[in-house]
């Protein structure tokens, strides 16, 4: 319930503030000023507003809404020896690959799995499951910190929104064009928009995001890769294999909340395989041995 809520006042946030922006750009109305044709100027500053605004300002919280959606707790004195260990490998690797250190966080949960996020490589959250720290060795452990390091040394969080504000944009726009076509070639509406551009906006806006989301989940699969040889590289390749190797035997666990699931060790492994965060374990196992 807790995570519904967090997300609603989110969003209702998020809407607010872009319909602020867009009250300051002066944009009033999709339509031109004669009531039929479509003002796309109007329309192009609406979805960027919409779209690339909207990633952002989740990029901007993305620490705030992580923390109280997985309920992770920042280490900010130790209290044991774990917690110092983790702190201790997180300040090495953050030094090794070039970036502050970041704020480090355990989360309560059962399946082995970690996160990292953050607007600023130079101010991010990493945060570890308790599963995680339970079910790995001590090695696997630092792989995969090393892992999240190369999330936030990589720029990851950036891409993955510069990608999605740019297809949010998109998709917006697109639908809304095909909206005011049906409203106004197929139905013969003069003045105005009448329910079939609602329907006829709201059906393509959900198939130009499916479509959308393929490059995204793409875009985030290769990062993967990536982030996999960065913790290879901090941690040793033969960790990385068995970090991943781990994560196998694991079982589905509790996923991360939909927001943090690219950015997480397992990911969430969509439906099909183009609508997935994470590529395979098998494959990315595949591709450390062959040291790609």
């Amino acid at each position: 319930m807790r995570r519904v809520l967090l997300f609603i006042a989110t969003n209702i946030a998020v809407l607010v503030v872009l319909s602020i922006v867009l009250r300051l750009f002066g944009v009033e109305s999709l339509l031109a000023e004669n009531g039929v044709d479509l003002n796309y100027n109007s329309l192009l500053i609406f979805s960027a507003v919409f779209g690339m605004g909207g990633a952002f300002i989740s990029l901007a919280m993305s620490k705030w809404i992580a923390k109280r959606s997985t309920g992770a707790v920042v280490i900010t004195e130790p209290s044991n020896q774990t917690e110092q260990w983790l702190l201790n490998k997180v300040s090495q690797h953050a030094q090794a690959a070039g970036i502050q250190m970041p704020e480090v966080a355990i989360f309560d949960s059962p399946s082995p799995n970690a996160f990292a996020t953050g607007a600023r490589r130079d101010a991010a959250l990493v945060a570890v499951s308790t599963g995680l720290l339970r079910n790995m060795r001590e090695g696997e452990v630092d792989a995969v910190l090393g892992h999240e390091i190369g999330h936030v040394a990589n720029g990851d969080m950036v891409t993955l929104t510069l990608v999605q504000g740019v297809v949010n944009t998109f998709v917006i726009f697109l639908s809304r064009v095909v909206g005011h076509f049906v409203d106004r070639v197929i139905l013969k509406n003069e003045r105005g928009y009448g329910i079939g551009y609602m329907f006829a906006t709201l059906a393509a806006q959900v198939l130009f995001g499916i479509l959308a989301s393929f490059v995204v989940c793409w875009v985030s699969r290769q990062r993967e890769f990536r982030a996999d040889e960065a913790g290879a590289r901090l941690a040793g390749r033969g960790n990385m294999i068995a970090a991943l190797e781990r994560l196998k035997t694991a079982g589905d666990g509790e996923p991360l909340p939909d927001a943090l699931q690219a950015f997480g060790i397992s990911g969430g492994g969509g439906v099909m395989a183009l609508l997935a965060s994470h590529p395979p374990l098998d494959a990315r196992i595949e591709a450390l041995r062959q040291g790609t």
